[in-house]
């Protein structure tokens, strides 16, 4: 049995980030401003993750489903050292398709970064470290991945972390709110409802919200409105 198997997710990932070895698979690496969550509006350096299992019909981000750079862990934290911002969010694809990530994630929090992850709700989360904001999608029918939501997810959930729906319609919004108050995911972490963008007008569904007087967070993404869907903004 491996030495690390007796040990917390966050021992075993700092373990990995000690491995000369550990390495990821990154698309790109750029400085922005947070488009969404609670944090929109902040100086961020994202770090996007190649590979996702998903395939989302609405996904604005395919370019991150291949390829990308193979990048020892280390070099890539000295990369993000180089932008001098504090605010990190890793984000894909599926970061957690790769095994690395948790390591990614620990090393990053035991920098002292404030780090959120953007994972699609699909993979486990239980083994990312507790410091970590994790942005977890519920995947409506819309998306053609509703099938893939790891319900399990939930138990895991913080006030520090959000559930994040992304919308295309008005049947995937009925479908979010019977869920939104089915299971009270309001009293688990802040809840945040986004339009698709072209397919759904955030005024309607701002409207829809404020009519139904739902306790979510009606969000659009701000790096879109200032530089629309440029890779790297």
């Amino acid at each position: 049995m491996s030495d690390t198997a007796t040990l917390p997710p966050a021992a075993v990932a700092g373990s990995l980030a000690d491995t000369p070895a550990a390495t990821l698979r990154l698309t790109e690496i750029f400085l922005s401003l947070q488009g969404e969550t609670s944090r929109v509006g902040l100086p961020t350096v994202f770090v996007r993750l190649a590979g996702c299992p998903l395939r989302c019909r609405w996904c604005d981000t395919p370019y991150s489903f291949q390829g990308g750079e193979t990048v020892a862990l280390a070099d890539l934290l000295r990369r993000i050292a180089d932008y001098e911002v504090k605010t990190v969010c890793v984000t894909g694809g599926e970061p957690l398709a790769q095994r690395n990530c948790p390591a990614l994630l620990t090393a990053l929090c035991d920098a002292g970064y404030s780090v959120s992850l953007e994972t699609s709700g699909a993979l486990d989360i239980g083994g990312v470290d507790p410091r970590v904001s994790r942005i977890v999608d519920i995947k409506p029918p819309g998306s053609g991945e509703d099938a893939r939501n790891r319900w399990e997810n939930l138990a895991h959930l913080t006030p520090h972390d959000e559930i994040k729906f992304v919308l295309a319609d008005r049947a995937d919004y009925d479908w979010a709110r019977a869920l939104l108050r089915d299971r009270q995911l309001d009293r688990v972490c802040p809840v945040l409802f986004s339009p698709v963008q072209g397919e759904l007008a955030p005024a309607t569904l701002a409207d829809w919200v404020l009519a139904d007087r739902l306790p979510v967070r009606m969000q659009v993404q701000l790096h879109k409105i200032l530089w629309g869907n440029a890779p790297g903004r």
